[in-house]
């Protein structure tokens, strides 16, 4: 091919919704000079088989973020771009079968509020007017959003790519990428049967087949993709003359139709019905040996499979009774890309400088929008405008085997539109990584939840406890587990507790010029040699990347501890800001931590161990505690006097067992959440994230404009102190009621929206449900009183004082 590109800023492998999307979002920033490859035509993987579907509902502020950025994109795009679509804003209704769900509807609706989506609840009265085919005796009622709809996912590709193409980039069709190498200053070379292509930078857009695509990857730094492929079934109806009257009469289709409770959603199709199922006896493909991935499945479906859905079926027929007056015309069973939790895989890929991730979407025409918006700027800004976590691939670490995949995606899947309740954790594909206690900690009552991979104690049940799944389908804070949580704390707070907590990432610092790369990295100062303290890490625009505990060994010896999720995201934060000679080696999975707190914790450890218990606060020693090598870091998480205690695996049962035998009561993190949310401290990707400012966050006294080095952020937050905040972090006592302020509930003034929380739990200390938010500056005065909109229900809330509820002074923490 003479016009063969050679040469581009950027390679995207995949040539689907999101591949597209992308390219186009790159041209629009100006990165004209990109290249998009396909192996066959735009649209041949799972984009030609979409039902196209385009709604904006989600419980995540990032998807909904991003799928509200697609409907405002998808309504101009035609015009924009000069391409004919089918775009139809039909709106939907959400059928809610109880009071749980009402809840569910009650939040997302205020969220898309503060996002601007002008959603409504309904009376089932109302559903039945806009939709005079609905069956409605059994409902408690509906969610209204005027902003769903579907659109025709091939002509969005084309759109997509044509407005590509007329800023310049390049799309390369029936040229499939057959490999990529890495060279030492980080720049690539994608391997195409055409030819070569050199670039900065390469994205794996590859749909189902990013798994096979991700494997080229591995001698760069990178890991198998965590995905598998379900079969999803959606069928067509043939045409109703009632519908079509109805369309003529109105103008318009019929409002999509999701009835999450039973897992479907039923949409008009022409003048007929489109019913698209999610069934809980759902199958998988390309598991096993004897049902590989073919190398090409461009274009193609599986047989039919109705037996699977024909329930759901049937239950649409009673929901839409007109629909059983017409016969199915055709089924499309085609493969749908699926990660662990059911979210894409967006932004840098794990391990590996220079290259990006944009797959295994399970709503990608939905999200395809939005999806190209933010890779675009992960690549081009090195940052996205909102925090996007929900979607990094880095949130997955190596615990997510095939094994893992498969299960959970087969869960996920079968429970699409699942609520995600508070207390519920999800059963399949459990024990992936075991602390050296486990059995203990199982043994002593522990009811366990997941934390990257890491089996942790979420409370202790005692006998006759309810510990089945039942029982924690409630958004509400009572439940068996309410009485044991309070227990924990007041063991805490009056004797001392231990709390087992595996997979805490740690970061080995090391080499001639640490201590220097560090200052460079850090927005605040470096803890002298035998302290420690808390270290902030922002971004060019001084939001706040993470929070990391720098322990300080030596002059350039340094151990570097953050949260469980947070370990490859954190990781290649230290690995890319080191400079040759510093080592960064991650120990996290070859040690255990406890952390032992409560004001009788010197007299438990005082029997066991060697160490200097009179040492202040924030300082760390060596020692042996029964009888084993271990390492005694003086903080506490729970704001009481306390230890974390740090062995290596093989040494930790006889710790653990040690101190258990001393009197010290097992809690669990239900516990730890309520005490830290006492103290005010914040919880990663909750209350410190990308969204707010580390001076937004009250962060300033971990910031040190008058060091020399020019650490990430430093001129933007030098800006924003002189300027002003817009926003001010605050801790807030609520009325709740029966239920805890969830992660972004709107907080208001006076009818209007006037912050948002990030973290709210009952304090068993102060005896009162606290939330934790950000709110318009001006409004950040202790006293203040505003309202917490928690599922539906206003609840009054007051400001209180920028310092810890319990033990304002720490006094407790220094005793």
């Amino acid at each position: 091919m003479s016009d063969f590109p050679t040469k581009a800023r950027v390679v995207i492998i995949g040539g689907g919704v999101v591949g597209t999307s992308s390219l186009f979002h790159l041209a629009k920033r100006g990165w004209t000079d990109c290249v998009l490859l396909e192996k066959n035509e735009l649209t041949a993987g799972s984009t030609w088989h979409a039902a196209g579907n385009v709604p904006t509902f989600s419980n995540s502020w990032a998807i909904m973020n991003m799928q509200r950025y697609s409907t405002e994109l998808y309504s101009g795009l035609a015009e924009e771009v000069d391409y004919p679509m089918n775009y139809h804003v039909s709106g939907s209704i959400r059928l809610a079968h109880s009071k749980e769900r009402m809840q569910e509807f009650e939040h997302a609706m205020a969220m898309g509020k503060y996002q601007g989506i002008p959603m409504e609840m309904w009376t089932p009265e109302q559903a039945k007017e806009r939709y005079p085919f609905l069956e409605t005796h059994d409902l408690e009622g509906v969610l209204y959003d005027p902003t769903d709809g579907d659109i025709d996912p091939a002509q969005l590709t084309q759109a997509l790519a044509k407005g590509a193409r007329d800023m310049g980039a390049k799309i390369i069709r029936f040229c499939p990428a057959t490999n990529v190498t890495q060279h030492d200053d980080g720049t690539w070379t994608v391997h195409t049967d055409q030819g070569d292509i050199a670039c900065d930078y390469v994205v794996n857009a590859a749909g189902y087949y990013a798994q096979r695509v991700g494997e080229w990857f591995k001698p760069f730094g990178g890991r198998t993709v965590p995905a598998m492929v379900m079969s999803h079934q959606y069928l067509l109806t043939d045409e109703v003359p009632e519908v079509e009257a109805w369309s003529k009469e109105h103008g318009g289709k019929l409002p999509l139709l999701r009835d999450v409770d039973i897992s479907y959603y039923l949409r008009q199709e022409k003048n007929g019905f489109n019913l698209g199922p999610y069934e809980p006896n759902c199958k998988g493909h390309w598991m096993t040996e004897d049902d590989p991935m073919p190398e090409d499945f461009s274009f193609q479906l599986w047989n039919d499979d109705l037996d699977r859905i024909e329930d759901i079926m049937m239950d649409a027929m009673e929901r839409v009774p007109l629909m059983a007056t017409s016969g199915v015309g055709r089924v499309i069973n085609g493969p749908i890309p699926y990660a662990p939790d059911g979210l894409p895989l967006i932004g840098p890929m794990p391990g590996v400088k220079n290259a990006f991730e944009a797959h295994s979407f399970t709503f990608g025409i939905a999200q395809g929008g939005g999806a190209g918006k933010v890779l675009a700027e992960w690549i081009v800004d090195g940052h996205t405008e909102w925090d996007m976590w929900a979607v990094d691939p880095r949130r997955y670490t190596d615990y997510t085997d095939q094994d893992y995949c498969n299960q959970k995606g087969m869960e996920v899947y079968g429970n699409e539109y699942a609520m995600h309740f508070p207390h519920h954790e999800w059963p399949a594909a459990r024990d992936k990584k075991l602390s050296p206690v486990h059995a203990k900690v199982r043994e002593l009552g522990g009811v366990m939840g997941v934390y990257n991979g890491w089996e942790r104690a979420n409370w202790f049940a005692q006998p006759g406890d309810d510990t089945s799944l039942e029982a924690t389908h409630t958004w509400g804070r009572s439940g068996p587990w309410e009485q044991r949580i309070k227990e924990e704390c007041e063991a805490v707070r009056d004797n001392c507790g231990v709390l087992d907590l595996p997979g805490f990432s740690r970061f080995m610092v090391k080499g001639e010029g640490a201590a220097e790369a560090l200052r460079g990295l850090v927005a605040g100062g470096l803890p002298k040699v035998g302290r420690i303290n808390l270290v902030y890490i922002s971004d060019d625009r001084g939001r706040i990347l993470t929070e990391m505990s720098c322990l300080r060994l030596g002059e350039d010896e340094f151990v570097m501890i953050t949260a469980a999720t947070a370990q490859w995201h954190d990781r290649d934060i230290l690995v890319n800001a080191m400079p040759a000679g510093v080592s960064v080696e991650d120990v996290t999975t070859t040690r255990d931590t406890l952390i032992v707190t409560g004001p009788k914790s010197r007299d438990i450890l005082s029997g066991l161990t060697d160490a200097d218990l009179t040492t202040g606060w924030l300082t760390h020693q060596a020692a042996t505690v029964a009888g084993q090598p271990a390492y005694l870091i003086r903080v506490s998480f729970a704001g009481e006097l306390g230890w974390e205690v740090h062995a290596l695996n093989e040494h930790m049962p006889a710790i653990y067992d040690a101190i258990i035998d001393a009197g010290a009561k097992p809690f669990g993190m239900y516990a730890l959440n309520s005490l830290r949310i006492e103290k005010g401290y914040r919880a990663w990707k909750g209350d410190l994230s990308t969204d707010y400012s580390l001076l937004e966050g009250g962060l300033g006294r971990f910031v040190k404009l008058d060091k020399p080095q020019d650490f990430p952020g430093k001129a933007a937050i030098q800006n924003e102190k002189q300027q002003g905040v817009k926003k001010s972090f605050v801790t807030l006592t609520v009325d709740a009621g029966d239920c805890d302020a969830p992660y972004m509930s709107c907080i208001w003034q006076n009818g209007e929206i006037v912050g948002e929380t990030t973290s709210g739990a009952w304090g068993y200390r102060v005896g009162k449900s606290i939330a934790l938010g950000m709110i318009k500056a001006e409004l950040a005065n202790p006293g203040t009183e505003l309202e917490v909109e928690i599922y539906g229900r206003k609840c009054r809330a007051v400001v209180e004082e920028d310092q810890p509820l319990w033990d304002p002074q720490n006094e407790r923490l220094r005793a």
